[in-house]
């Protein structure tokens, strides 16, 4: 195990272990407010909290290696280990017919997790930092087809924040023959699939990832990871269908073979309407809170530039609707009449152009903290919008839509997206419509959630607006 990753997982004890002594403290300053004879007991159990808070943690597994830093499933498990404690707690005391103050237990296993899951959020913070700057990170060597690993280069170096860097590849022996030179994107290649172990202790590897590769099968792949044991070198394979990994996939085993059972997505029925709800009853509260904000930009862009304060465009909605998105004017009046005159900095069908002349100075402000989309709460209250979606596209760019690319057009555009934040403008046209299309095959309303929360730093930061 990595020296950074031995201390990730010290530190997550730690502060596990604070977690769990805080929210004792609280729960018996909150329930009983002093130290009887009576209170003795909680005393002592809060005391003892952090140890079995700790321990129910480690046998819920989450301290892993593969779990700290990335995913939710850290989060899940944690969330789990309170439920399951506060509903063993409870059957333990009505088997025993034991007397237990029920508002301390209230106050302290829920206290623990959400304590918990706020300073796991803190430390993955911390770590996404460090990565960024190239440290905390899996030393990785991919095993595949020069194509494959070329891809999986370059989609680790635009998310650092997964802490895979690619050190070394291993090819077929047909692959490597036919190399102009000993490298795959940058990468060093040290050799073919048998030389895999060499590779890793050359290279000084914590990890091995096979990519989709006719060579290497079921027995290769069984071989490889008997070698890789004895290093504790770990082992992941990606699957060729990469797009459709996650909640939408099960192992389900049948004569001995793991099969992956692939799932639909979920485009209608209950959890759609669910969806829907959410959309508009989270749009009309915002629109309430943000009205007096709302006003003073509507009053600011009129102010600033004469012509009306809102722009309206039309825009594609859900299965090819034509709808008026809104949204505040952020450039001149005649900004239409000269966008024959400037050359998009953008490849593909998007036109984006980093330095637009037609831009207004308040304009380039709300762009850049994303206050010009606001009135779309308009649109989402209407229903012509999501809050979370893919970008709403013009009719223009639907009509040079392939049939794959027109798969975005299943659900309602939204205010932001993963587009929003992986990037915003900075991304290419490929990688936007792949990303559109990732949240068309797995949405659910927790990666709704999690996109909204994302957004918010997105924002902040101010990157790739223009």
């Amino acid at each position: 195990m990595p020296v950074w990753l031995r201390q990730y997982r010290g530190h997550a004890v730690l502060a596990d272990a604070a977690c769990g002594l805080v929210a004792g403290v609280v729960a018996v300053g909150v329930r009983f407010g002093e130290v009887t004879p009576y209170v003795a007991p909680y005393a002592v159990a809060s005391a003892l909290l952090p140890l079995a808070w700790v321990c129910a943690v480690a046998l819920n597994r989450a301290y892993e290696p593969r779990l700290l830093g990335l995913g939710s499933e850290e989060f899940r498990r944690i969330v789990q280990c309170g439920l399951a404690l506060t509903a063993g707690l409870a059957v333990a005391a009505y088997s025993t017919k034991t007397e237990i103050a029920r508002g301390y237990v209230v106050l302290a296993l829920p206290l623990a997790t959400a304590l918990t899951l706020l300073a796991r959020h803190g430390l993955r913070r911390a770590v996404h930092r460090r990565r960024l700057r190239g440290e905390c990170m899996h030393r990785v060597v991919a095993v595949g087809h020069p194509e494959g690993v070329a891809g999986l280069v370059r989609m680790l170096r635009r998310e650092p924040r997964h802490g895979m860097q690619i050190v070394a590849a291993c090819l077929p022996a047909d692959d490597c023959c036919d190399l102009p030179s000993c490298d795959v994107a940058g990468v060093p290649v040290l050799g073919g699939l048998s030389d895999v172990p060499l590779a890793v202790r050359h290279a000084g590897a914590d990890t091995v990832a096979v990519l989709a590769c006719r060579e290497m099968d079921g027995d290769a792949l069984g071989r490889l990871a008997w070698r890789l044991e004895k290093s504790h070198t770990q082992l992941i394979v990606a699957p060729a269908l990469m797009d459709v990994a996650g909640p939408r996939t099960t192992i389900r085993p049948a004569a001995g073979l793991p099969l992956l059972h692939v799932e639909h997505p979920q485009l209608v029925g209950v959890r759609r309407l669910v969806k829907d709800l959410f959309d508009r009853l989270v749009a009309a509260a915002l629109l309430v809170a943000l009205a007096p904000l709302l006003l003073g930009l509507a009053v600011a862009v009129r102010a600033g530039d004469p012509g009306p304060a809102l722009f309206r465009q039309t825009r594609v909605g859900r299965d090819g609707r034509e709808f008026t998105i809104l949204k505040f004017r952020t450039m001149v009046t005649d900004a239409e009449k000269r966008k024959i005159e400037l050359v998009s900095d953008a490849n593909g069908l998007l036109f984006k152009v980093r330095r637009d002349p037609r831009v207004t100075p308040l304009g380039a402000w709300l762009r850049r903290h994303s206050l010009d989309e606001l009135p779309q709460l308009i649109n989402v209250l209407r229903g012509d919008m999501s809050l979370v979606g893919p970008r709403p596209p013009l009719p223009e760019e639907v009509a040079c839509y392939g049939d794959d690319v027109r798969r975005r057009l299943l659900v309602r555009p939204g205010m932001t997206g993963l587009w929003q934040v992986s990037g915003r403008s900075d991304l290419s046209w490929e990688e936007s419509v792949r990303l559109d299309l990732r949240y068309v095959e797995h949405w659910s309303l927790m990666l709704d959630l999690q996109i909204l929360w994302k957004t918010w730093s997105a924002v902040a930061r101010g990157a790739g607006a223009y």
